[in-house]
């Protein structure tokens, strides 16, 4: 048992960091090793401009929760390889909507049989194990009662 097992509960955050990091590093190997010019960090604006051709860049942060300015920092990173444009907003000509480049969607293409094998390796490794249920169990915990509240409640016995 290493140091962070050990420690359990009190680390639980770092192990799941840890864990994240692994997989990201693990994930972006496969992409190095199949010579695709992609990061996993760049997944969720993919995943969602697949799906919905294009989109705000409040839509992105909105529906990915992370904030408004990390998504317009990779937006102008995307920008900068030629992945993605920007096109007038067709509900608001103030705005402007992301969408793929003709790059991007080459790029896409190569790298969704990457996205099926991963889904393919890491549903067998769920299933095995009861994570998502699990970790979905937490994440409603959470949502119930905020952590900070959880450790007060602690404090004040």
């Amino acid at each position: 048992m290493n140091f962070y097992q050990e420690l359990g509960p009190l680390v639980f955050g770092t192990r799941l960091k840890r864990l994240s990091d692994y997989f990201l590093s693990e994930i972006n190997k496969v992409y190095a090793d199949q010579n695709i010019p992609f990061e996993a960090s760049w997944f969720g604006v993919f995943f969602l401009l697949d799906k919905h051709e294009s989109l705000s860049i409040y839509e992105i942060a909105e529906t990915l929760e992370v904030s408004h300015s990390a998504i317009s920092q990779l937006v102008k990173n995307l920008m900068e390889r030629n992945l993605l444009i920007l096109t007038p907003s067709v509900d608001d000509g103030r705005k402007k909507d992301i969408a793929l480049s003709q790059d991007g969607i080459v790029l896409l293409k190569i790298i969704k049989p990457v996205w099926q094998a991963l889904d393919q390796a890491m549903t067998a490794l769920m299933d095995e194990n009861d994570v998502l249920k699990n970790l979905l169990k937490i994440e409603n915990g959470f949502n119930e009662l905020a952590l900070n509240e959880r450790i007060k409640s602690k404090l004040n016995v």
